[in-house]
């Protein structure tokens, strides 16, 4: 069987991470598989690029552009929709024509074009569809929020303040529905919580909806000495660590005030665990907002090599993740994978992830005095026996073999 995996990145992203993840996890299980990418950032051999030529950045521009004008020229929530109005057609290309198996991850900001979609899935191909966020299923948004319109037909985009060009999420709700009708589609979730969300849209009826996992590998992302771990960032031996982490500190869908606060009150009510606790925060901007946080502050720069990254996570006591829209993050994962228990907030997929008090704690929604608690029980509970469990969750339910044959059952039917 061949699988050719599409994504708009190789390496940057949360959703190029886990298809990449998966094209090892399914060459181990026997799976003929490329990837096929418009960003290229390294030289593996099974990676593809579409092919650089003068126009890529401009189909980039122009749709940021579309947008830009439509929000009455504000850039707010610029990258919190894609129109998906200019893009690639792929099906010429050789990996296209000889794969058996099309799976599309995240292909927006360009890649492709909902027409480049379409004459994907007039092809003829078995088409897979893993669903990172929510756009597959919605009008134009990554995360709906609080809106349910999707569930029946999107129009004026809460995301969207003006309409000099039309209703754009009606517009590509419509779009959306014409080309699936005319298809057979899978759509997987990278969580449960995305699956049950995808089923009640209108725009996934009559297609299959299941729930799949990404994969991790459980061979690099595994426990290691904590003495040494923290020698390798020059962290102190004498303290409690959290880890927190993100692309960008002040996107407001990562919660970080709330953490804050939780950080405060921790302060207030123990101030004995606020002095023998030290938060690693790795993101941009994290100077703009040191001010802010009651405890010291450990700032470390964007770590890109994967070895260098499990000694981070096996270095700090908990991986904290106040994300208050969330799929299923690779970052909770590779955490429990090399024994570091999890708070995270009962949002998205993150309870699925987290047991509560066996692997971490799972707060109340956007409740800070919850997340304090959290914080406060994970440092205080037998380390070891959370280590243990949380490496135990991972082997079970993401290891590569385990999320490989569920897709190849799914390639199969």
């Amino acid at each position: 069987m061949r699988a050719l995996i599409i994504n708009t990145s190789e390496r940057v992203g949360g959703a190029a991470i886990a298809a990449n993840r998966l094209m090892e996890a399914l060459k181990k299980n026997g799976v003929k598989v490329k990837m096929l990418v418009r960003d290229k950032q390294t030289d593996h051999l099974t990676v593809i690029p579409v092919g650089h030529n003068w126009m890529q950045p401009f189909k980039f521009i122009w749709e940021r552009l579309c947008i830009f004008i439509a929000n009455n020229f504000s850039r707010k929530n610029l990258f919190q929709v894609d129109i998906a109005n200019t893009g690639t057609d792929i099906t010429e290309l050789s990996e296209f024509q000889r794969a058996d198996v099309i799976h599309l991850h995240w292909v927006n900001q360009g890649f492709l074009s909902l027409s480049d979609i379409d004459k994907i899935f007039q092809s003829g191909k078995r088409v897979v569809i893993t669903m990172h966020d929510q756009w597959y299923f919605t009008g134009i948004c990554h995360y709906s929020g609080d809106c349910q319109k999707y569930t029946s037909q999107c129009h004026d985009c809460p995301l969207i303040s003006g309409k000099l060009c039309g209703d754009l999420a009606k517009k590509v709700f419509l779009k959306k529905e014409k080309i699936y009708s005319n298809a057979k589609l899978t759509f997987v979730g990278c969580s449960q919580w995305m699956a049950d969300l995808a089923k009640t849209s209108k725009l996934t009826l009559g297609h299959k909806v299941i729930s799949i996992p990404n994969a991790i590998n459980t061979e690099r992302f595994r426990p290691m000495d904590k003495k040494e771990a923290r020698e390798a960032f020059h962290l102190p031996q004498d303290k409690q660590l959290l880890l927190f982490g993100c692309q960008r500190i002040t996107d407001e869908r990562k919660g970080f005030k709330l953490l804050v606060e939780a950080l405060q009150l921790i302060k207030r009510t123990h101030p004995d665990v606020a002095q023998a606790t030290e938060v690693v925060v790795v993101g941009g901007e994290v100077e703009n907002v040191r001010s802010q946080v009651p405890f010291d502050i450990i700032p470390v720069s964007y770590v890109s090599d994967p070895q260098r990254m499990v000694q981070l996570y096996n270095a700090v006591d908990v991986y904290v993740t106040s994300s208050l829209q969330d799929n299923l993050p690779n970052t909770i994962m590779e955490a429990m994978a090399c024994g570091t228990p999890c708070v995270g907030f009962r949002v998205g997929g993150i309870p699925e992830m987290i047991d509560h008090q066996e692997t971490g704690y799972v707060a109340t929604y956007k409740d800070a005095q919850d997340f304090a608690n959290g914080i406060l029980w994970t440092l205080a509970a037998d380390q070891a026996t959370l280590s243990r469990q949380a490496r135990n969750k991972v082997m079970i339910t993401y290891s590569e073999n385990a999320v490989a044959r569920k897709y190849i059952d799914v390639y199969e039917d």
